[in-house]
């Protein structure tokens, strides 16, 4: 069963971790939201239950809370508004025996639940009455079917349940093999077509995705036109654009804004086909084009994507329709579309940066993207940092040092079709790999990579976990600067200690020292005694958001280089920088004032108000 958004797996108390664990490997995707202080390992971590759990629910997010039903009931009782727009919501018992679908039950909560009391041989108390009397759920058709009128199905059951028969119009074996009343001589009709139709509360309409919609367009067309160009073409035809199960169009408009929109309009994502498939095609065209050929090295790009995607028993029935930029023609398959199973996705490289690795310290922009995507590329370490989250997922393990290997790798698995997520530590735009990226991209100007869906998200840096940790050191004017020489002449670096301490910057000094390279930092102190006292304080972090976590202040003059290593950030303060210290443990706080004391200073004279 495919479930999209991911399922979401609220987890109250420890109890049901085992349960927990089980869900999460009967839904790979799923992620497990822990309330904090009560769950000591999540994915994703939440203060407020119910809340959290309203949020989960406006975004349409399935939810399955290991717990007590009525805790979600009550939870959501407040947002319960439109019951044809629920998403499923399950209640399951900490120890999985029983399985009670709440909300959404013929949006797929039935379903869902009968799924995990299978594999949890637990009970699944579905209660909804067409699942009672006749095995089906009318209003939660399977993939690859659609109903048109939703709307008349209250009525419709009233009168199937008060003894009136079904005529069965067309055919599909999910319908065919319920227990529904079927009769030649029904007063109820239940039709399956392609073609529009108008139901009412004695007719439903199913739609099967049939349709195979293929799409061309010049560059830079106007979404609008190839939208309203299908549109047109739909009804022209009296087709109807729930049974479009997959758009297409060849691989070199898979950037194109116009075809991704098309296909968003109609619910999906497009998929794509090289020439040289395409170019198969033609002695089933209708309307082939030695220009066309020219130009993209097939003789028709929207009729022969229709026909690829229909696949070899499919059948061209409506030929290529121009608009001024746009064509689109349409193809009639045997079976039902899975689109995902079509051609390629146009790739989609996610440039993640997961923090110090603690998943309370990984945004969520970033979780979802490592959930969505289908292959990881990282330094080995990173990837075990995110430990049962990536199940399921394609692993590209690389070592130390193989950055251009790591970036080239998930470019071109990108290029391919696939979800890639490359993923640093820290902030992948700090000193890590999305420079490179976009270096590569701009230096080797290979074509595949230019069609990429890039994306960057941030993660927490060393310098800020540091600051965190430290207590506010950052509150003024800050730099960063690298000590490592591989890429930046030492002479270059070394002019940039000297500004930034001119400067009074507070300094954050990323890979201080490495194996070989032990004399950057004592050149680096010593530039910085000349401009600021000895007794400026001094902060090193070392595995930051980590079990072996340590941060420690020294003085400037104090600071002994040898005692950092390559996983260590070394923060120096400016000469404004301070320590203060709070009774709770003793603890010692660095600051970096940024004027507010002055400034009240100043306030105060001026209203003559003694302090």
């Amino acid at each position: 069963m495919e479930i999209n958004p991911p399922v979401a797996i609220v987890l109250l108390n420890e109890s049901g971790r085992t349960t927990a664990n089980q869900l999460q490997a009967l839904f790979p995707d799923a992620l497990i939201h822990g309330l904090a202080g009560r769950v000591k390992q999540a994915d994703l971590t939440f203060q407020q239950t119910a809340l959290h759990i309203q949020e989960l629910f406006r975004a349409k997010t399935p939810i399955i809370g290991i717990c007590a039903s009525a805790i979600l009931i009550r939870c959501l009782a407040p947002v319960l508004a439109n019951k044809l727009a629920e998403p499923a919501v399950v209640a399951v018992a900490d120890d999985g025996t029983n399985i009670v679908p709440l909300l959404g039950g013929h949006h797929g909560a039935n379903d869902l639940a009968r799924e995990i009391a299978a594999a949890l041989n637990g009970h699944a108390a579905v209660t909804t009455a067409s699942d009672v009397h006749y095995n089906i759920a009318l209003d939660s058709p399977p993939e690859g079917l659609a109903i048109a009128n939703s709307q008349h199905l209250k009525s419709f059951m009233s009168a199937v349940l008060s003894g009136e028969t079904i005529k069965l119009v067309g055919h599909h074996d999910w319908i065919a093999h319920s227990n529904l009343p079927f009769s030649d001589a029904g007063q109820l009709n239940i039709e399956i077509t392609t073609q529009s139709r108008t139901g009412n509360d004695r007719s439903l309409i199913f739609h099967p995705k049939t349709l195979s919609l293929g799409v061309g367009c010049e560059r830079n067309t106007d979404p609008a036109e190839i939208i309203g160009l299908v549109k047109t073409v739909l009804d022209e035809n009296n087709l109807s654009p729930l049974s479009i199960g997959c758009v297409s169009s060849i691989d070199v408009k898979s950037d194109e804004l116009a075809v991704h929109s098309v296909a968003q309009y109609f619910g999906m994502t497009p998929r794509f086909f090289n020439a040289e498939l395409l170019e198969k095609e033609a002695p089933r065209l209708k309307t082939p084009s030695d220009v066309v050929f020219a130009e993209v090295g097939c003789h028709g790009v929207s009729e022969g994507a229709a026909l690829v995607a229909a696949g070899e028993t499919g059948n061209l029935i409506v030929a290529k329709h121009k608009s001024k930029r746009a064509t689109t023609a349409i193809a009639l398959a045997t079976d039902p579309l899975k689109s995902n199973n079509i051609g390629n996705a146009q790739g989609k490289l996610s440039v993640i940066g997961i923090g110090p690795g603690q998943d309370l310290w990984r945004t969520p922009e970033a979780s979802h993207l490592i959930a969505e995507a289908t292959d990881l590329v990282a330094y080995s370490l990173y990837l075990d940092l995110l430990g049962p989250s990536i199940a399921g997922k394609t692993r590209h393990d690389y070592g130390l040092g193989e950055e251009e290997t790591r970036v080239r790798a998930a470019l071109d698995l990108a290029a391919k079709g696939k979800n890639v997520a490359l993923i640093s530590s820290g902030d992948i735009g700090i000193y890590a790999m999305a420079t490179l990226v976009f270096e590569l991209i701009q230096h080797e100007k290979k074509s595949m990579w230019d069609r990429l869906d890039i994306q960057v998200t941030p993660g927490i840096s060393a310098l800020q976990a540091a600051a965190a940790r430290a207590g506010a050191p950052l509150g003024h004017d800050f730099c960063t600067i690298s000590l490592s020489d591989l890429l930046t002449p030492w002479d270059v670096i070394e002019r940039r200690i000297e500004a930034a301490a001119a400067g009074d910057f507070v300094i954050s000094f990323y890979n201080p020292v490495s194996l070989k390279r032990r004399t950057q930092l004592h050149a680096a102190k010593e530039i910085l005694l000349r401009h600021r006292p000895d007794s400026t304080p001094v902060i090193i972090a070392r595995n930051l958001g980590r079990e072996t976590e340590s941060v420690a202040f020294v003085s400037l003059i104090d600071l002994d280089p040898e005692q950092v290593d390559m996983l260590t950030l070394v923060m120096v303060g400016s000469s404004e920088s301070q320590i203060a210290e709070t009774n709770s443990g003793n603890k010692r706080w660095v600051f970096t004032p940024r004027g507010y004391a002055g400034k009240m200073k100043i306030s105060t004279l001026k209203t003559g108000t003694q302090v």
